[in-house]
């Protein structure tokens, strides 16, 4: 089994090299690495985000273990150029269409949510989000009005099939979950939603055990921080999938916990943490790792068949919590090497 590791720029090397840490105390037989760069560190040593010879890599490995990109040096850069092209072209390369986003509160760390205890504790769900569509992948561009005013540009567009694709994503995770999906769209103003909504009710036939709600957007937003007890399972597209997994990840106590699975129809992925960069604390070893590492277990659940490791991963990061390990996003102290040592002293 071959694992790309693409550490990318900022915290993205830190914050691997601690999910590879605990990857190597697994001793799982097989289990090979190659690392290449992406992002801003591939421009600048080989004038692309994505060079031919890690997207050859990406392809060729069984899974794909991913760090950050994203570095300020390339802020001028032309958009093709610049490091997050890099993460929109492996999505679209290797067709990983279903973004997976557990939130759920370790009870540890309930004072570390931005919500009241009482509420942040029933945080248990799954964001589901279409990758490969929407505003990211249409027509963009700058113009002139002919008012000679210039003015940008971004198409939001989905086909029925990318929509039934990605609801089947949907209703598959809640029927392996609580059983309850709500689709997330903008439906009382976008035509592109309405179609959205239109295709997941059509979907909706295929799996009748399935409790299926919608709910708009902004609405959904406000009910994340009212009721996020209420949410099993969540679908929606990639511009509020984007928002609405950034902000539960507050509510489960900080975006430096949450883990991500990018996955194609045969499951093979990508595995993120689904904070950035960092460049303001790149270096200074205060970045948590934890996502990073909660990643990794994903990566062993989906894309390598070793459920059993996975879980022995998550009871570890439990464990270190309970134990007190806690970086300086979570209100403590430890470094980012603190943070493995905390993981691996409770796998071992």
């Amino acid at each position: 089994m071959l694992v790309a590791l693409l550490p990318g720029d900022g915290i993205g090397p830190e914050v691997i090299t601690q999910a590879r840490r605990v990857l190597d105390a697994l001793g799982i037989g097989g289990l090979t690495f190659e690392e290449a760069l992406v992002g801003g560190a591939a421009y600048k040593a080989a004038g692309h985000p994505l060079p031919p010879d890690t997207l050859a890599l990406a392809k060729r490995a069984d899974a794909i273990l991913f760090g950050a990109v994203g570095d300020p040096d390339c802020d001028a850069l032309e958009r093709h150029l610049r490091p997050e092209q890099a993460i929109l072209g492996l999505r679209k390369e290797l067709s990983l269409f279903a973004n997976l986003r557990p939130a759920t509160l370790f009870p540890e760390l309930a004072d570390a949510s931005a919500l009241r205890p009482e509420v942040a504790t029933q945080i248990d769900m799954v964001i589901v989000r279409e990758l490969n569509g929407d505003v990211y992948f249409g027509e963009k561009g700058m113009r002139k009005t002919t008012k000679g005013k210039r003015e940008g540009y971004d198409i939001m567009s989905y086909d029925e099939d990318e929509v039934r694709r990605i609801a089947r994503v949907g209703f598959e995770t809640a029927m392996a979950r609580g059983k309850k999906l709500c689709s997330v769209d903008k439906a009382n103003v976008l035509e592109t939603s309405q179609l959205w909504r239109d295709v997941v009710i059509e979907t909706h036939a295929e799996f009748p055990d399935v409790a299926l709600s919608h709910m708009y957007v902004d609405n959904c937003a406000m009910q994340l921080v009212r009721n996020p007890g209420q949410f099993d399972v969540i679908v929606t597209g990639n511009l509020f999938g984007d928002i609405l997994s950034d902000q539960a990840s507050m509510c489960a106590g900080s975006i430096g916990m949450l883990p991500s699975a990018s996955l194609d129809a045969a499951q093979k992925g990508l595995y993120e943490p689904i904070h950035g960069s960092a460049p303001d604390i790149a270096g200074q070893g205060k970045a948590n790792p934890l996502a990073t590492i909660l990643s990794a277990a994903m990566m062993l659940r989906y894309s390598l068949g070793v459920p059993d490791q996975a879980d022995r991963i998550e009871a570890a990061v439990a464990k270190a919590l309970s134990g007190g390990a806690r970086s300086p996003d979570l209100g403590g102290t430890h470094s980012t090497r603190d943070m493995g040592d905390a993981v691996l002293a409770a796998l071992t």
